[in-house]
């Protein structure tokens, strides 16, 4: 077994391409972007691994493929680069983005599949319910509201079939046992304890397949090409096929998972069928991250309202660095979040403009006049403020840190008032040691942005460490008219 204390593994979960990308998709992978970016800069480039993707198989695939008048597999490259172009723009930097109709991945949830059958935890039996596809799954009359799914706002299929199930009620003492010993981590705590809740609860075996009549689009099982894989099955599995599973040396490195992120509304699947089938392929447990739900201005989110925020439009208006920290910094990660894009403005003046940007011009404008760019640069050290936020996945207390520092460094200025010393000779030395440290203040702040704003914080750094330092010719951070 290979040390797999100095590695990171994170995924975000893969997204599913009914739809084009949106800022809650965005925020998912911007988290996991941050998560890399600080870990690389720990343990090394090699030793962190970022896996991203989308979900391509099932009927609301197929459905919306439909719609456009394209066969699925058209459409899913289509949607699927849509992603890929979306995560350009706003500089996100994988390792992987998988896609489940990759040959390989289909190849490994086939050989999952056979083994899930050898192992004797799935077995065919009839199914009847009330089939929704737009949540992808059977749901519950009671959790109906007026008859429809309260997500979506539709009448359910009633489905009779015959499909092979997975007996994850077995599961549930060893996922308990598993959550209650630390070996499933759930996090934030809110969530675990839902998970507890729903194991009390009791949690049905779950269909693992649909008739290939119903579902066109999906990876056959192998012993019956009269079914379809279950959307989810499939999905899940692309944790471990994107590592090459079971003999590929990404999986013998990375697995298991440092960190999971995901949204509230597959929180289920994730806590309960995932590892279950980790347990019955003998794999360790991952740790799993959640956040909640998104609103935007009070409302949820959705096509029908006309108020879904695509992430391209953002990076148009404030570029992708600006429209990162935007994002991180308005809400604590794992809580309920209302998005306020009418603030982005305000706090993009006051944090950026005022703050950060106006601090860069303050402290390289003095050094160049009052010290003719020169400065003792063995002053800067390699320390960073946040890390210990970061690692928590407290984004926005990180960010609350660091901009303190700018504050506070922003207040020196005021208070030592370094124009009025430069007025006397005899301050030379006095002048010196205030502009040096404000100088290496604006380093630390410059390395602790950089998971952030590695753009911002190379350029800052940059200005810093030239021969002769200047006042930037342009402000990093223009005002919005």
């Amino acid at each position: 077994m290979k040390d797999k204390t100095n590695k990171f593994y994170i995924t975000t979960p893969i997204y599913y391409v009914n739809d084009k990308p949106h800022i809650g998709h965005a925020y998912t992978t911007i988290v996991a972007d941050v998560l890399a970016r600080f870990y690389r800069s720990q343990i090394g480039e090699d030793n962190v691994y970022f896996l991203t993707g989308t979900d391509e198989h099932g009927a609301k695939v197929a459905e919306a493929a439909a719609k456009e008048g394209l066969d699925p597999q058209a459409f899913t490259d289509k949607v699927s680069q849509s992603f890929k172009d979306a995560w350009v723009n706003l500089d996100i930097k994988y390792d992987r983005f998988i896609r489940t109709t990759d040959k390989q991945h289909k190849e490994i949830v086939t050989n999952i599949l056979n083994q899930l059958k050898d192992k004797g935890v799935l077995y065919e039996g009839d199914y009847s319910g009330l089939y929704c596809i737009g949540c992808e799954k059977f749901i519950l009359e009671s959790e109906l509201v007026d008859g429809k799914c309260p997500d979506h706002n539709k009448e359910p299929e009633k489905l009779f079939e015959k499909n092979w199930f997975f007996k994850l009620s077995e599961f549930l003492p060893k996922i308990k046992q598993a959550i209650e010993s630390g070996d499933l981590v759930i996090y934030p705590e809110t969530r675990k304890n839902e998970v507890l809740g729903l194991i009390k609860q009791g949690v049905a075996d779950i269909s693992i397949s649909r008739s290939a009549k119903s579902v066109s689009w999906g990876i056959d099982l192998p012993w019956d090409d009269s079914q379809k894989t279950y959307v989810w099955i499939d999905a899940l599995s692309n944790y471990i096929t994107a590592l090459g599973y079971p003999d590929g040396e990404n999986f013998k490195k990375f697995w298991p998972a440092d960190v999971q992120l995901m949204a509230l509304d597959i929180l289920k699947f994730h806590t309960l069928l995932w590892p279950a089938i980790l347990m019955a392929l003998d794999l360790p447990l991952p740790k799993l991250y959640i956040h909640g739900h998104f609103t935007l201005d009070g409302k949820k989110m959705s096509k029908s309202l006309g108020n879904v925020i695509s992430p391209n439009d953002l990076v148009e208006k404030y570029g992708s660095e600006v429209a990162k920290y935007l994002i991180l910094s308005q809400f604590s990660f794992g809580s309920e979040s209302d998005i306020k894009v009418e603030e982005f403005p305000n706090k993009y003046n006051a944090d950026l403009v005022n703050g950060l940007g106006n601090l860069v011009n303050r402290v390289t404008n003095m050094i160049e006049q009052y010290l003719d760019g020169q400065i003792d640069k063995s002053l800067f050290k390699n320390e960073t403020i946040g890390d210990e936020e970061i690692k928590q996945l407290k984004f926005k207390e990180a960010l609350s840190t660091i901009w303190l520092i700018i504050q506070n460094t922003n207040g020196m200025i005021e208070k030592e008032k370094p124009w009025e010393l430069a007025k006397t000779p005899a301050a030379k030395e006095e002048l010196r040691v205030i502009l040096e440290t404000l100088a290496a203040h604006l380093y630390k702040i410059a390395l602790s942005l950089e998971p952030f704003m590695p753009k911002m914080s190379k350029e800052i750094i940059r200005i810093l460490t030239e021969d002769k330092i200047k006042k930037p010719e342009q402000p990093l951070f223009p005002r919005l008219q």
